[in-house]
């Protein structure tokens, strides 16, 4: 079988992308900031002709937005219109339909913490804007590849997730990187259901994390992120399928063993550690050779590595004996 891995730079349409923003100088966007700026939060429906604007609410982080597009991440298809995006989710804190998105308001994202901990130098715990001001924000274009064979073109905003952990000085014996999420079940109903491992607990090798795809997300569609995205803090994997891009990021945590996730603990013989998007392996119910391409009526066929191998396929050279794309 033949497939044909386009670069993750092949140019997208001008018409298909939202405008670049000019990129202002952070000092005075966060002085901005201090001074009250708002943003007006959008919710969707996913049954109505446009979006539903929900009420405003004051983010400290909204004058970030839209940030300057890095042109070395575009796309060839056209960007999933928020509309779609922002009312089909998984966030199983929250429930396991996909109209989460009114749930998962719930979900308070100021104040917020992040640590960084484990083997480091410098281990880290920074209120949420506090991080913001020690990177630097991009807007990356990606492709997105649920485990559940939908997919959808997203411009994710954030920092790669390697100048994060550049701040706390990886030791060198670190091998892993384990992210964890919130756990706060008095807002999040689907914390209450003692089948599932709560928190949420993801991991990559030092190795991925370091790639220059790997990518914290902050905001998405020229904004900060709703909630339902993973607000304030989530992972964006492009080459691996979804489940691993965790959202509500709460600790970041370096260490010599490698994490036992989520999905592996639940179903070990469906998810496992790697879950890099392979249209040749099958999940166990259903085939992945194609996605339904999420607000349309397209299949499309699936890439390796969702088509991003020209940048992370050298990573699991010599594990062709691990179960890479389960």
């Amino acid at each position: 079988m033949l497939i044909r891995i386009r670069k993750p730079w092949d140019v997208l349409r001008e018409s298909d992308a939202t405008p670049e923003a000019v990129f202002l100088d952070r000092r005075r966007l966060m002085k901005l900031a201090a001074a009250g700026s708002v943003l007006a939060m959008v919710g969707c429906d996913d049954k109505a002709s446009g979006a539903a604007e929900a009420p405003a609410v004051s983010d400290p982080s909204a004058a970030l937005y839209p940030a300057k597009r890095n042109e070395g991440y575009t796309l060839d298809r056209p960007l999933t219109d928020e509309k779609w995006a922002s009312t089909y989710n998984n966030f199983y804190e929250f429930g396991s339909d996909k109209g989460i998105y009114e749930a998962a308001q719930k979900l308070k994202v100021r104040p917020w913490t992040v640590t960084i901990d484990g083997l480091v130098a410098k281990p880290l715990t920074l209120g949420i804007d506090d991080l913001f001001a020690k990177v630097s924000f991009e807007e990356r274009l990606y492709r997105h590849r649920c485990v559940e064979a939908w997919s959808m073109a997203v411009p994710w905003t954030g920092f790669p997730l390697k100048s994060l952990l550049a701040l706390a000085e990886p030791q060198s014996g670190a091998r892993y990187v384990r992210f964890e999420t919130f756990k706060d079940p008095d807002i999040a109903r689907g914390q209450r259901q003692g089948l599932y491992p709560w928190p949420y607990v993801e991991g990559l090798t030092m190795a991925e994390a370091q790639n220059d795809l790997a990518f914290l997300v902050s905001g998405v569609y020229g904004k900060p992120a709703a909630a339902q995205f993973g607000a304030p803090l989530r992972l964006a994997l492009p080459w691996k399928y979804g489940f691993k891009s965790i959202k509500s990021i709460v600790r970041i945590t370096l260490t010599d063993e490698r994490p036992h996730s989520f999905w592996e603990a639940l179903g070990p013989d469906e998810y496992g550690f790697w879950a890099n998007v392979n249209p040749l392996v099958s999940h166990p119910r259903w085939s992945q050779a194609f996605e339904r391409v999420l607000g349309t009526d397209e299949r499309k066929p699936t890439l390796l590595f969702n088509g991003y191998g020209d940048m992370v396929a050298g990573l699991y050279k010599g594990l062709e004996a691990e179960p890479l794309y389960m």
